[in-house]
């Protein structure tokens, strides 16, 4: 999985706004391709279906837009999909003469240039995915009417391969849907609702026909209005993710150029139980079937059953004589703080297996909420799992999302022999109900009896180990017990961890609700090399959680051998009588 940065989320999260141009924002590179020979390539050009230009201006220079053209190649793999020819394309500007002039981006283009009515473009590789074939900036010709539109037509040539053809269309002047920002109470506790009357403005050179509402809010926010002219999807659950719920809605309609508009009846935006911190996105675009396609990015909808949500004037007036048709004001956000906690409960395992044979451990941590943890802005990992391998055993397998480090909690540059002590992250969110589930294999060094290794849940930075948002720091810690003499419910080996907030008090073993982590999402969400623990200093509870408790070698490699069967049948007995009991 791709791993989101601080300055790439927030537009992850609002990919489903993004607009290329004003009319329609819809890339046409996955459009499908005619058949060919199965050994011939066919790429596909992709763009803006439509592009709005700024109307030509009384004085001064015109407003420019780009048109960015893109090529896309379907193969999968570098190494069979790769095409290593030389290639041409060809853009006929005929279309678009008196209508719009067109210049090349040089910087972003360097392989194209212009003659007469015929920009052309020659390179060499077309790499499996997408790339960027050319961009040109546009401006309205001199002359040009407020409605005047024209095509530009793409073609590419090379030799052992066929190009799909595409056509860009660029209009003179259009609809400017401008998104007002509304005076949100942002600083909330669970169950507070407020108003949410929507208002947008119509800034541009001509009117709206129909406008396309599109509501994007976080897994702790609700509307729980359902209007029969909108469409509901919700991501899904099992998803490390935000949690996502989309509206758009399809509002009938002339939204005049120069006139602003609000909901006939506003919105109710609510902060559920699960709400901590939040995001409630809000935009508005000129209504088509290419743009609904767009905005839908191919999740499945459900259309709502309630009222027609209708939107009325505000203010009419005149057209603004200069007008910026700009698609990147048509939303605004909002960031909400609900007063509210969660509860990280940390599990572990009792396992036993007689000394040389191989053992598996299922630990980590439930969220028993009520709230969901998500760091929508910063994209950074919400918590750690930190484990203490036991005394006389050590890892033979690890998840993909741990990595290993020293007793003390420093770094460590061999990962791939066993270590004394793991860090795992979680993913940029937890949601209620959701956890980290981890799996290890450990081989069985030297037969112990009750010799254990802290399971913990705590900050990302180990120097400040508190979970803030955790009312039971408690529970944070548990235990995994190998050849445990009582059956080991975690509490008999070690109590509270020294330097933390104290020991469980809960059984180790993962509790019955708990999924497998090999299916389980969250099992292998996060990044082996990120955490605020990277830097190597240890801390806070770090210190501590290095002790295995009370241990006593067996001396007798027979009896150990003995003892460790014994452990197998009694711990498999323990475990039958509690699925029946």
């Amino acid at each position: 999985m791709t791993r989101s940065t601080p300055r790439t989320v927030l537009h992850r999260a609002a990919g489903s706004f993004a607009a290329a141009g004003l009319l329609a924002a819809a890339s046409l590179a996955g459009a499908a391709a005619p058949a060919q020979a199965a050994d011939t390539p066919v790429f596909t050009f992709g763009g803006p279906a439509e592009t709005a230009l700024h109307p030509y201006p009384e004085s001064g220079k015109p407003k420019s837009s780009k048109v960015g053209i893109t090529l896309y190649n379907p193969s999968e793999g570098e190494e069979n999909g790769g095409f290593d020819g030389d290639f041409t394309l060809t853009f006929d500007l005929s279309g678009v003469a008196g209508v719009a002039d067109v210049k090349i981006d040089g910087e972003a283009s360097p392989d194209c240039r212009i003659t007469g009515t015929k920009a052309v473009c020659e390179d060499w590789g077309i790499w499996p995915g997408s790339q960027s074939a050319a961009d040109f900036v546009v401006t309205a010709a001199k002359g040009s009417e407020n409605g005047a539109t024209g095509t530009i037509k793409v073609t590419g040539q090379a030799d052992g391969a066929t190009f799909t053809p595409f056509t860009t269309r660029l209009t003179v002047g259009g609809p400017d849907l401008v998104m007002e920002r509304l005076p949100f109470k942002t600083e909330l506790t669970p169950g507070d609702k407020q108003q949410a009357p929507i208002t947008f403005a119509n800034r541009g050179s001509r009117d709206a026909d129909g406008v396309l509402l599109t509501l994007r809010y976080s897994r702790g926010l609700d509307i729980p209005q359902r209007y029969s002219n909108c469409e509901y999807t919700v991501d899904d659950p099992d998803l490390p993710d935000f949690g996502w719920t989309t509206a758009l809605c399809s509002v009938e309609g002339a939204f005049e150029a120069g006139a602003t508009y609000t909901l006939a009846t506003p919105l109710t935006l609510e902060a559920t139980e699960r709400a901590h911190y939040d995001t409630f996105l809000y935009g508005i675009h000129e209504n088509s079937a290419a743009q609904r396609t767009a905005q839908r990015a191919g999740a499945p909808f459900e259309r709502g059953t309630g009222g027609v949500l209708k939107a009325v004037p505000v203010k009419k007036g005149a057209a603004a004589r200069s007008t910026d048709l700009d698609p990147y004001d048509n939303q605004q956000e909002a960031d909400f703080r609900t007063e509210n906690t969660a509860d990280f409960v940390a599990y572990g395992d009792q396992v036993a297996g007689s000394e040389g044979s191989f053992v598996t451990a299922d630990l980590g941590f439930r969220n028993e909420g009520p709230a969901w943890i998500g760091h929508i802005r910063s994209g950074e990992d919400v918590a750690t799992v930190d484990f203490t391998v036991p005394q006389g055993a050590s890892v033979a397998t690890k998840p993909e999302s741990c990595r290993a480090v020293t007793a003390d909690g420093q770094y460590r540059e061999n990962q791939n022999t066993p270590a004394p002590r793991y860090f795992c992250n979680t993913s940029m969110t937890v949601r209620d109900g959701g956890g980290l589930d981890l799996r290890f294999e450990l081989r069985v060094d030297k037969a112990m009896v009750g010799a254990s290794g802290a399971v913990t849940v705590r900050n990302t930075f180990l120097k400040n180990p508190k979970l803030p948002f955790d009312p039971k720091p408690a529970n944070n810690t548990a235990y995994l017990i190998l050849n445990g003499e009582g059956g080991g419910d975690g509490s008999e080996s070690g109590g509270a961890t020294e330097g933390g907030d104290g020991g469980s008090g809960e059984p180790s073993t993962p509790p019955t609700s708990a999924p497998d982590p090999e299916e389980s999402p969250s099992g292998t969400s996060g990044s082996s090399t990120s955490g605020g623990s990277s830097s190597g200093t240890a801390g806070g509870s770090g210190g501590g959680l290095a002790s295995t408790g009370s241990v006593a070698l067996i001396a007798s490699g027979t009896a150990a051998a003995a003892l460790a069967a014994g452990l197998v049948l009694f711990t498999a007995a323990r475990r039958r009588a509690a699925r029946h009991s």
